[in-house]
């Protein structure tokens, strides 16, 4: 009976090192649609373009108490619904420059002992003949 025990309080901590870690690694959601079409790192656009520029919006902030207080568990980084507002930004910001999809999007989160940030980048292109 103990050893069920102990393999039982293995596998719920186990559970909770994963659900931990993809939480903080969370992708960007790829079934959000946007006004011109997004494609992030590992995917291609099938169409000729030509590319105006990079767009980024970045952001760096101290932590909060309840970051740094609570050892057990980390709040800290940027949910899949707060990823999708970022990239709705970006998509706006390359909007305003005439661009008919945003290609190579990133995301990066940081933190330290003090702050914690995130930069979200893509290249903005132009369909040809458009």
């Amino acid at each position: 009976m103990s050893s069920k025990i102990r393999i039982s309080h293995i596998v719920s901590a186990f559970t909770i090192i994963i659900l931990a870690g993809c939480a903080s690694g969370m992708p960007i959601s790829t079934s959000k649609k946007y006004p011109i079409e997004v494609l992030y790192e590992n995917q291609s656009l099938d169409r000729p373009y030509s590319e105006i520029g990079w767009v980024e919006i970045s952001s760096e902030d101290s932590l909060t108490a309840r970051q740094t207080s609570n050892r057990k568990m980390m709040y800290r980084g940027n949910d899949a619904e707060t990823k999708e507002l970022l990239a709705a930004r970006l998509v706006m910001k390359a909007q305003k420059i005439g661009a008919s999809a945003l290609i190579n999007v990133q995301y990066k989160y940081y933190t330290s002992v003090k702050k914690e940030g995130y930069i979200m980048k893509g290249l903005a292109v132009r369909f040809r003949g458009e």
